[in-house]
């Protein structure tokens, strides 16, 4: 029997310890967290210090007695959680479950990462639980509740059930409305531009654009002073008056942290940010590399400090000069800032071994892992690696009272860019031109003179990458939090995203703005950001949890109490209107309901009659009926294409005296015996779609995904289920137990 039990959090980090620790220890995973606070209640008393009720976390009970009978006999327990707040919470509760019965000595060991020399060093050198960082955590955790379980309900009860509030969603909901709010506002103005096509003694042509009339900036406003400066030009010369040349060196980025590689694979690789972070977890807690076993590829990915350990430059350094030459070694290795109240103990996203290059792992691991591992190891070579070199030629051209301009560039030394650039938000960014060899005083002949107008564009909408990295800069939650925080918002359709950007719904503008006016310090991005550093005193051991969190909590219930009177109660809210009534003539009315706004009787209760804004009333002649040759079949009466809530569907024409509706069948028949029925789309009364067996209430088969009728070429299963990531990816795969069968599938019904 082993005498040494170590615990982790997944099962993928086990197996790859269990390879680096040998026969001496047994590994076990605690699956993530084991105790939180309480999902039916708060689970926090307020009245004694805030002290939180943490209770086993339903389905976890199973592995806690797993591990309490690991423990059992063990002479030491290794307590190896991630490390970080998280980590250490964890590590904390499965401490204090332990200490009944359990072994008198425990450990606390932390890896960067998941290598025979990192874990070695670790187990050589065991600490404990940093009671402090758990404080952190735990403060946080209470935190977050508060807010969420004081505010959520009192949207439920002056909106809609079903809708959340969050100490740093609300505020990351509240910049993307922000700015949604700046871009209606925006009045965009006309102006023009002007570029002369030149030819000099020697190829190639190039273009030049105004710059100055009578040494002031252009304001061309209309076409007409485009116009003017044009027939003030004619038969002007062309002349060089200024070449500039100059050397321009551009710096490598540093290494990944966790903001930037979301903002990145956001960019370049169109995931979201809870895409990245699966990823990235995989990476740093081994995969499979054939006979070898699981290798943990990457350092912890949850980080917010650029440092690079000495042994991992050295290693990069000695690689960049076999790989490509010492002319591409910087003479000192560089070294990279670190944002204010950085969490310095750990290092920068990169890989474990940089001689374990993304062309060996090509076909040795899946697909997605790949290209973010190829990404991580190309930015970190790149960042140690020396600065590209480019000459820069600036050319002033005069013609009368104008001055025209080019600027052109030509790299004379590639440095980091031969492997890695960063992307751009951007992707509209002018490239470096080539201009020909000019020299002062030279003639130009000019080809043409083109006037072009533009108008001033609002700010563009946030992206999944510039919504990250303004989260960071402006201290908002922690980088660790960011895939969640985008994550729910999304979810609770308070935003929508539209070419890869957020737009606000109705829904989301209309929240922020209730919870602006009655919590207006809660939703202050400042405030938050405040929070983010007093949070951090509380790990650093210089502010007390208990004090912090007594601090928050005073003001926070003035402000809901006024809240719970005050804020406007959207349910009872009526808007008038010019609609009538179909049914009985009355005045219809906008109200709020649980899918949104739409119009109802002003008469109700005693007419119930409701529709959506969009939607005409049923005798109206815009409804286009349906080209279905067979009429409804309860009354006969035509079928015709309406628009609800949730997009057009066929019903019959004579709605409300018939309330049929056609169902959307998938073509797929349902496979329970002896049924006969199709499955076909439905809806829940939470709004959620399923498919369900058009036999029921006789038949209650259901799927949760789209099933399509295309048979499984493993199995012949007559049918395959369907199902689209975020990234609008789909995939179908065979329902058969044991099959396991997938395949991408181009598009869903």
């Amino acid at each position: 029997m082993t005498k040494r039990l170590v615990i982790v959090e997944s099962p993928a980090k086990a197996r790859t310890l269990k390879r680096y620790l040998g026969d001496d220890y047994t590994v076990k995973a605690s699956m993530g967290h084991i105790k939180d606070l309480p999902k039916s209640s708060l689970g926090v008393d307020v009245e004694r210090g805030f002290q939180p009720d943490y209770q086993v976390i339903k389905g976890k009970a199973k592995a806690l007695r797993e591990l309490k009978k690991a423990a059992k006999g063990v002479d030491e327990v290794f307590l190896a959680p991630d490390p970080d707040r998280e980590g250490e919470a964890i590590a904390w509760h499965v401490y204090q479950e332990l200490q009944d019965g359990g072994p008198e000595v425990i450990h606390r060991v932390m890896f960067n990462e998941i290598t025979p020399r990192a874990v070695r060093e670790a187990f050589d050198n065991p600490g404990t639980i940093d009671i402090d960082k758990v404080h952190a955590q735990q403060a946080r955790r209470i935190l977050d509740r508060l807010v969420g379980y004081k505010i959520s309900p009192l949207l439920w009860q002056k909106v809609r059930r079903g809708l959340s509030a969050g100490r740093v969603q609300s505020v990351a909901q509240r910049l993307i409305c922000d700015r949604e709010r700046e871009i209606r506002a925006f009045v965009s103005e006309e102006y023009w531009t002007i570029e002369a096509l030149l030819e000099g003694a020697q190829p190639p042509s190039f273009t030049a654009k105004l710059n100055r009339i009578d040494q002031e900036k252009p304001a061309l406003g209309t076409e007409a002073d485009a116009q003017a400066v044009l027939e003030a030009l004619e038969g002007a010369d062309f002349v060089v008056a200024e070449v500039k040349r100059k050397e321009r060196r551009s710096n490598p980025v540093a290494p990944f942290i966790t903001a930037s590689l979301q903002a990145e694979a956001a960019r370049r690789l169109y995931w979201s940010a809870k895409q990245t972070m699966a990823m990235a977890q995989r990476l740093y807690e081994g995969l499979e590399l054939g006979p070898e076993g699981p290798v943990g590829l990457i350092t912890y990915m949850r980080t917010d400090s650029p440092r690079v350990s000495a042994e991992a430059q050295a290693a990069a350094r000695d690689y960049i000069g076999r790989t490509f030459g010492q002319d591409y070694l910087p003479t000192r290795p560089p070294t990279y800032k670190a944002r204010r109240r950085a969490q310095e103990a750990h290092e920068a996203i990169r890989p474990t071994d940089v001689e374990q290059t993304p062309d060996q792992l090509r076909n040795l691991i899946g697909e997605r892992e790949w290209r973010l591992y190829q990404l991580i190891w190309q930015r970190f070579v790149s960042s140690q690696m020396a600065p590209a070199i480019l000459d820069q030629t600036t050319v002033d051209i005069t013609a009368r009272q104008f001055s025209f301009r080019a600027t052109g560039s030509i790299v004379k030394f590639p440095g980091f860019t031969k492997i890695y650039t960063e992307g751009k938000d951007n992707d509209k960014e002018e490239a470096d031109k080539t201009l020909p060899p000019l020299e002062a005083d030279e003639r130009l002949t000019l080809g043409e003179l083109t006037p072009n107008q533009h108008f001033t564009q609002p700010p563009p909408r946030y992206t999944e990458a510039s919504l990250v990295r303004a989260l960071e800069e402006k201290g908002i939650g922690r980088p660790s939090t960011y895939a969640s925080i985008l994550s729910i918002i999304r979810d609770r359709e308070y935003v929508e995203v539209e070419e890869r950007r957020f737009r606000p719904t109705e829904l989301g503008m209309m929240i922020t703005d209730l919870l602006v006016k009655s919590f207006p310090d809660l939703l202050d991005v400042e405030f938050t950001a405040n929070m983010e550093e007093t949070l951090d005193e509380i790990e650093e051991g210089k502010k007390d949890w208990v004090e912090t969190l007594e601090a928050f909590y005073g003001p926070f219930t003035e402000r809901l109490e006024k809240a719970e009177v005050q804020m406007k109660n959207l349910k009872e809210e009526m808007e008038p209107t010019d609609e009538v009534c179909e049914e009985c003539g009355s005045p219809m009315v906008k109200r709020w309901g649980k899918y949104g706004r739409f119009l109802a009787c002003s008469a109700y209760p005693e007419c119930r009659n409701t529709r959506d804004l969009d939607t005409q009333p049923s005798d109206h002649p815009e409804i286009q009926l349906s080209p279905d040759e067979n009429p409804c079949p309860e009354c006969e009466s035509p079928l015709a294409v309406r628009k609800g809530r949730f997009g057009p569907f066929i019903a019959c024409s004579t709605y409300p005296k018939c309330r049929y509706v056609k169902p959307n069948i998938t073509g797929v028949t349902c496979p329970e015996e002896g049924c006969g029925g199709e499955i076909a789309e439905r809806r829940s009364r939470q709004g959620k779609f399923f498919y369900g067996c058009t036999s029921y209430p006789e038949c209650r088969f259901t799927l949760r995904n789209r099933p399509v009728p295309e048979v499984c070429p493993l199995c012949d299963a007559p049918y395959l289920l369907v199902r689209v990531n975020r990234a609008g990816e789909a995939t179908a795969r065979c329902p058969t137990k044991g099959c396991g069968h997938t395949q991408p599938h181009s598009a869903v019904a």
